[in-house]
């Protein structure tokens, strides 16, 4: 069964097989009716032409003849009364000079001298017409051949057939076109009993017919002979023309079609990548057709509308990426925030509930000292849960750019110094504040600087070299105040620096942890700051280690804090 399997045709191909049943073979089958038609009515027009021909000769014999036996009748008359030898002479030479192309004209006695001159004439190819005078004696006018050719084949002078002039004992009195070989072959074919004054068509070559007219009076036989030249030229050179026509027009049709099937196959083809690309995901793809005169208007409809059906998707799929990246990022989000709870409010819960079950027991004395720092604890540890929960709930603010801040008239020192306190700095580093107290008056939300603040002292604390100071420093200008936190520790790498702003990003991961924290500090300061017109960069180097800058604008009264 394999080898009977159907196999589909491409579409140049069955244009090709459709073109040939279509157009090829019906044009060739056209062509050779039409020849064969065309051959048949030349055919018969090339007899029409021989028959008329030999009744064109045969009417030229006759009025040629009738016309100059009209003349020697008058002549032979008038002789009866003209009695003198002398003056008969006299009137034959006047009558001979009026007779065109007589070359004489004299009165012979009896019909062995009528043979006689017949028979001299015959042998020097001269015409003898004999008119009776009397019962003995003959009027004889005697005319070049050639003279009679003339004027019988005056008006076939452009025809290329042959005509042959014989006596009815066959002898050739004139001629045109005469050839010995075709003259010889036209003899052979004719019949032996000829048939009287009606063209007959003779030969055994039908595109060359040959046609024959016997006469009594004159005794003569015309015969017309179209030749292989002729019949070249009427059929042969009229087929070839056919031919060359249809060969023509299928050449005609084979380069149109080709070229409309070049273009649709290109355009067709345009639309097989196109829908390629899209089930392999490329959806990006556009279809550019080639455009001309012979694109179809379902072709151009097509792929416009495959190119707005591709635009749709990709725009869709985009949306979908997005989606899925922001579905990731919620689960990574999700992850870390069940990683950052687990790990972050661990510790200060077991804290709070140590120390409060600690305070509550009634089997052991505690002291005041006791008390008081089991409560400072709890309270710090409290601080540090509110802390965290407000991170955690800022940042989705952040994130959907919904954050809210004050707009008021903050003074820097104030809000740092408050910073300072609310810190966890379990190292106890020394925090080196410089900052001035007649530092101008910014631009900003209290509450929200403290919470910057706080971020950036508590991650300098953490990640500082043992034994090493916090450095804040402020500069300021007319439009805005600059404020450095700055700690020694390793130098960050760059491309891992401004990661740093991104959520739960730490400098140690989860399996090398050595600092707690939620990797969310400099993400909310980020935001932040920037909710309040302000702005942040991160520093590295081996001359400062770790430097945050902010920067934050003056307040319009652009007041300085009195001392």
């Amino acid at each position: 069964m394999e080898m009977f399997k159907f196999k589909r045709l491409k579409i140049v191909e069955q244009i090709a097989i459709v073109f040939i049943f279509a157009v090829v073979i019906p044009t060739t089958i056209s062509g050779f009716i039409i020849n064969n038609i065309n051959q048949h009515s030349v055919r018969y027009q090339l007899r029409e032409n021989a028959v008329l021909i030999a009744n064109m000769v045969s009417d030229e014999i006759d009025f040629f003849s009738d016309t100059i036996t009209n003349n020697l009748r008058q002549a032979a008359f008038s002789l009866e009364y003209l009695k003198s030898p002398s003056i008969q002479k006299k009137y034959l030479d006047s009558l001979k000079e009026k007779l065109s192309d007589c070359e004489k004209l004299e009165i012979v006695k009896n019909e062995q001298q009528l043979k006689k001159i017949q028979e001299f004439n015959r042998a020097n190819k001269k015409a003898t017409i004999p008119v009776k005078i009397d019962n003995n004696s003959y009027l004889v006018a005697t005319y070049k051949i050639d003279s009679v050719k003339d004027e019988l084949f005056k008006s076939l002078s452009n025809d290329n057939r042959q005509i042959y002039v014989l006596t009815n004992d066959g002898y050739l009195l004139a001629a045109h076109n005469y050839t010995e070989e075709a003259y010889n072959k036209t003899i052979s074919l004719l019949p032996k009993r000829l048939k009287t004054d009606k063209p007959i068509i003779f030969g055994d070559v039908k595109n060359q017919p040959l046609v024959y007219v016997k006469k009594e009076n004159p005794n003569i036989t015309i015969i017309v002979n179209t030749t292989e030249k002729v019949t070249q030229k009427a059929i042969t050179d009229n087929s070839l023309k056919i031919i060359l026509s249809c060969l023509l027009a299928t050449l005609t049709i084979i380069f149109v079609v080709g070229l409309y099937t070049y273009y649709l196959y290109i355009n067709i083809r345009q639309l097989f990548k196109g829908i390629i690309a899209i089930s392999k995901g490329n959806y990006e793809r556009q279809i550019r057709l080639l455009t001309t005169a012979f694109t179809p208007h379902e072709i151009i409809f097509l792929a416009f509308e495959f190119n707005r059906m591709a635009t749709e998707i990709h725009k869709s799929y985009i949306q979908l990426k997005k989606k899925n990246a922001e579905l990731k990022q919620l689960n990574e989000f999700r992850s870390n925030l069940i990683d950052t709870v687990s790990h972050e409010l661990r510790t200060p819960l077991t804290s709070i509930q140590g120390y409060t079950s600690r305070l509550m027991r009634q089997d052991i004395v505690i002291d005041d000292e006791t008390r008081q720092k089991s409560l400072r604890i709890i309270k710090q540890q409290s601080e540090r849960l509110k802390r965290l929960i407000e991170d955690l709930l800022t940042v989705p603010d952040i994130e959907g750019m919904k954050l809210r801040t004050k707009s008021e008239e903050v003074w820097l020192p104030e809000v740092i110094q408050e910073a300072v306190v609310l810190i966890k700095n379990r190292d106890n580093k020394d925090i080196i504040l410089n900052i001035p107290d007649n530092t101008p008056y910014v631009i900003g939300d209290k509450d929200r600087l403290v919470q910057i603040f706080v971020n950036l002292l508590e991650n300098a604390a953490k990640y500082a070299y043992p034994e090493t100071k916090i450095i804040v420093n402020t500069v300021y200008n007319n439009e805005n105040v600059k404020i450095f936190v700055e700690n020694q520790c390793d130098v960050i790498p760059k491309d891992k620096l401004n990661k740093l702003f991104e959520k739960f990003i730490r400098l140690d991961d989860n399996t090398t942890r050595t600092t707690r924290g939620t990797g969310l500090g400099l993400f909310i300061v980020k935001g932040l700051t920037e909710a309040m017109g302000g702005s942040i960069e991160l520093h590295s180097s081996e001359k400062c280690g770790f430097c945050a800058e902010i920067t934050l604008l003056l307040a319009k009264t652009n007041k300085e804090a009195e001392v």
